[in-house]
């Protein structure tokens, strides 16, 4: 996947969390920078469990969606410490 197509995904993956995790958004970049990281999370983790979510371009935003949200919730715990 090119660079440019992993930066679309991660700022959609990004978005998407933000508006699930409420107020808990950064921004676009920040955004982008949580979906990428999203991205990794969730294909580390969610192999690890079986879970497939889907294929293709709708499947790599739906498991960077999903790995956003994790940490954006995780940065939320942090942030109230």
């Amino acid at each position: 996947m090119g660079i440019l197509a992993a930066l679309i995904i991660g700022a959609i993956a990004g978005w998407l969390a933000g508006k699930i995790v409420h107020g808990a958004g950064f921004g676009l970049i920040g955004n982008i920078v949580v979906g990428i990281i999203g991205a990794l999370v969730a294909g580390w983790v969610l192999p690890q469990l079986g879970i497939a979510l889907a294929t293709g371009t709708l499947g790599l935003i739906l498991d960077a969606t999903v790995g956003a949200v994790i940490v954006l919730v995780i940065l939320s715990l942090i942030k109230r410490v």
